[in-house]
């Protein structure tokens, strides 16, 4: 029986993995024999062997694979999707330190020995075939004991570069001492060097890293590792960091500018949008929590806003903007009125909002482009709830993502809204959680979602119903996240809404009342 259901799982990775994978797997087993063997492999299996070792954590044999690999592009996004020969896609997953460490020091190594090769001598030695190193993508999901963080990452990235402008300097030192002499030239500013590689990134600083990568980005123009980034998030950082940081990226390459708890305030992004405007290509801006509120403005403080808005209209290409947790009653029309071309997501969690600004935000440019709404905190069980009715009604079209979180929601206003959501055709993502919701509410909102056949994931609340006698009424959000919830009554009603979804033949659908394991989607993710 044992040996029967061996030769099942063995069935099963094959069905799962072709006869070139199985064979790549055992090649970069043996580290020995896959250095033999390079010279005589065609480089079309490069890619092959790279996913394997990176998905056995391999470490010596991708080294190995980077130190000699034969395109000009090592792209993770590429090698590391499913593909042909394998259904996995590790892209997708935590991504392992070692295996990401190695990489990073096959790349330098392979700039090290590139560089020697050519210092000081009229041959140009081996020819350079690695010239970007593409690592964007990759999961930040949590962090485990293996797998390595954005900020890990970003942190090992720039002290590889700051490691290779350190040898730089060293061979420039010993040149220039051979060649010195009374009519020397006083030297110039550092020369480009013979050899570089471009490494493409996502980068996660905070006042922690700051320094480091700082100092990375600054000798990026001649460096022979350079950092190019695609989307850039700072945390805890002081305006002038925060603008010291923004300077030093690459106009054309980032496309997400993401600030959050920098306590910036109207007059700190006074400062730093007009550094934003250089980025010709940036598609999403996200400044959550940033210490905004609207509600009591000085003069001066109107000026800002004025600001604020007219900085934001000169960002072109802008498709997503996340303003959460500012408090922006009644200046929706003044912030988002400029902007030239329509906003697929837009994200205005714990804003205070007013029906004037749904009211507006219903008529715009904006709605009948949305993909991703979030106005989770927003009390819509007053005088919102019909204004925010008629906003869905708008957006349902396109709309792929909604979240309406601790929006003080009870059964009465979910069945206002049922049909509205019930005209989201395209809906893959419903997020109710923190609202006080019976499980008989739950029910109905399930029985009449369940033909949103695109709808795939939905993070319902604990029902009321499942809590303690001591719950006040209405409760609060507090009440709902602290309050004591029976297990085993929310365990039946659990049990009962997987039983309505199995006979409704939607099996394919997660009804989950857990945060953590389902990140919310990005607009570059929809």
């Amino acid at each position: 029986m044992a040996s029967t259901a061996f030769w099942l799982a063995v069935c099963s990775v094959a069905a799962m993995n072709s006869l070139v994978f199985l064979c790549s797997q055992k090649v970069v087993a043996d580290f020995d024999s896959l250095q033999d063997a390079l010279g005589f492999l065609p480089k079309e299996l490069y890619p092959v062997l790279f996913k394997a070792a990176f998905m056995d954590k391999r470490t010596l044999s991708l080294q190995l694979l980077v130190n000699t690999w034969p395109f000009p592009v090592l792209s993770f996004q590429k090698l590391l999707r499913k593909c042909q020969h394998c259904e996995r896609a590790l892209i997708r997953e935590k991504p392992n330190k070692y295996c990401i460490q190695m990489v990073i020091s096959g790349v330098v190594t392979y700039l090290i020995k590139l560089l020697e090769n050519r210092r000081g001598s009229k041959s140009k030695g081996p020819q350079q075939r690695l010239q970007i190193l593409d690592m964007t993508g990759l999961q930040d999901e949590g962090q485990g004991p293996e797998s390595m963080s954005l900020w890990s990452r970003t942190v090992t990235l720039a002290k590889a570069c700051l490691d290779i402008s350190k040898q730089q300097g060293k061979w420039t030192r010993r040149t220039s001492k051979r060649r010195k002499s009374p009519y020397s030239k006083p030297p110039g500013p550092p020369a480009l060097p013979p050899v570089s590689v471009d490494v493409w990134v996502d980068l996660f600083v905070n006042s922690t890293s700051y320094g480091v990568l700082k100092d990375a980005l600054q000798i990026n123009s001649y460096n022979a590792l350079r950092l190019r980034c695609r989307d850039f998030r700072a945390e805890e950082l002081s305006i002038a960091s925060t603008v010291g940081l923004l300077e030093f990226l690459d106009p054309v390459g980032v496309r997400q500018v993401d600030l959050r708890f920098n306590n910036l305030g109207l007059s700190g992004l006074r400062v730093v949008l007009p550094h934003l405007t250089k980025f010709t290509n940036l598609a999403s801006l996200k400044l959550p929590y940033s210490n905004v509120d609207v509600r009591r403005l000085t003069v001066g403080m109107e000026g800002s806003l004025q600001y604020f808005a007219n900085q934001l209209s000169r960002l072109r290409c802008l498709k997503e903007l996340n303003l959460g947790s500012s408090r922006l009653s009644g200046k929706l029309r003044l912030l988002l009125g400029d902007l030239q071309s329509p906003l697929e997501s837009l994200e205005l969690a714990f804003c205070y909002l007013l029906p004037n600004d749904l009211a507006y935000l219903s008529q715009s440019l904006h709605t009948p482009a949305l993909k991703k709404l979030d106005l989770s905190g927003n009390n819509l069980s007053d005088c919102l709830l019909q204004p925010f009715q008629g906003l869905l009604m708008e957006a349902a079209p396109t709309l792929l993502h909604l979240d309406i979180m601790e929006c003080r929601m009870m059964d009465t206003h979910l069945n206002v809204l049922l049909p509205a959501i019930c005209r989201c055709s395209r809906l893959r993502y419903l997020g109710v959680f923190g609202n006080p919701i019976s499980a008989k509410g739950l029910k109905n909102l399930l029985h009449k979602t369940v033909g949103l056949l695109d709808l795939k994931l939905v993070i319902y609340p604990y029902p009321v119903d499942c809590y303690g006698d001591d719950l006040p009424w209405p409760p609060t959000s507090s009440n709902l996240l602290n309050g004591n919830v029976d297990e085993e009554k929310f365990f039946r009603v659990s049990n009962e809404l997987q039983q309505m979804l199995l006979s409704a033949n939607r099996a394919d659908v997660t009804w989950t009342t857990n945060l953590c394991r389902h990140n919310s989607l990005d607009f570059f993710s929809l």
